[in-house]
Formats: C-alpha cells, structure tokens, sequence
C-alpha cells in the first residue's frame, strides 16, 4: 500500500523470522509460515539460513520491514491495542528466489492485513506485538488520536423530468 507522506508518520523497522517445513500434501514440497517478529535484526542477509532441525523445520531470517504509524489510523491501532493479544501482521509475497518468498510488508493495522489477506498467493500471518512497538504505539495514539464523528453521506435528490426525458428502450436503438 502506498500512502502520501506525511511528516507526523512513523515507521518502525522490525525483522521477521520465517519457518519452512515439509509439505504436508503431495502438491506442496514446503509449507513456510512467519513465526516472529524482532525488535532487533540479526546481522545477516535477508533469507540467511538460522537453523536447521533433524525433522525438516528451517528457521529463516526474512529480512526487516517497517511498520507504518499514519496519524490518521490511530482508530485502528487502538483497536488493535485494547484486544487480548496485540498483533502483527507479515506479509509474505511469491518472488524469483531461491526460496520463492519475499517479505512485503508487516503491519499493525488490523484493517490493513484484512485487505491483504484477500490477496490470491500472499503468506499472511499474525504474531505477538513486540514489547517496545507496544509502547510506541500507545505514545503515537495518544499524541495523535482525535475523535471523528460519523458523518452520514446525503443522497442527491432525485430528478423525477430526467426519467421523463429518456426514450424508450426500443426507441433509442433506431
């Protein structure tokens, strides 16, 4: 998603760390899910093999991506703040790689992953809010959150002559 700048926005980097396991069906040699979001990025390239279990299970370190605070969707932060379990959202897109992933976004905006989660072969997964974005959040919405009422779109009146003024179906063919 692309948004017009705006000098009040933050954007915070996180990493994101990614499991590859068997397939479970013969169509799917590996499933790949996102497993956990750091605050602090190891210190390799994106798509560094972390470890490798005996059963088949690879931890990847994706790469970072930053997390957008906009001032105007603090509504949706807080929501998503108030909830039992704060989250995350990773996204993970079909590339040319040697995986076959590239990291796309990660974001806190519940309404926003609603949107990518709709999307033909995206990963999208949730995980636990780090601590300190906790915190950065909560400071970003109480500076910036303002209270919008709801406003009820008018309808524009009918014009009941406009009907009048069309011709008949048969009649606008010929």
């Amino acid at each position: 998603m692309t948004r017009a700048h705006n000098p009040e926005s933050l954007f915070i980097p996180l990493a994101v760390l990614v499991e590859r396991r068997p397939g479970v069906t013969r169509w799917a040699e590996h499933a790949w899910r996102a497993i956990e979001v750091l605050e602090e990025a190891p210190e390799v390239p994106p798509w560094t093999l972390l470890r490798q279990e005996p059963d088949g299970r690879a931890v990847f370190f994706a790469g970072t991506a930053e997390v957008a605070l906009h001032p105007t969707d603090t509504d949706n932060y807080r929501h998503n703040l108030a909830s039992a379990q704060p989250l995350v959202w990773a996204l993970l897109r079909p590339a040319e790689t040697p995986t076959g992933w590239r990291l796309q976004t990660v974001t806190a905006d519940p309404g926003e992953a609603h949107l990518y989660a709709d999307v033909g072969q995206d990963l999208l997964d949730s995980l636990p809010m780090p601590p300190r974005l906790r915190a950065v959040m909560e400071d970003f919405c109480v500076r910036h959150h303002k209270e919008r009422g709801f406003w009820k779109r008018k309808r524009d009146q009918a014009d009941p002559e406009a009907l009048a003024r069309r011709a008949p179906i048969g009649e606008a063919e010929g």
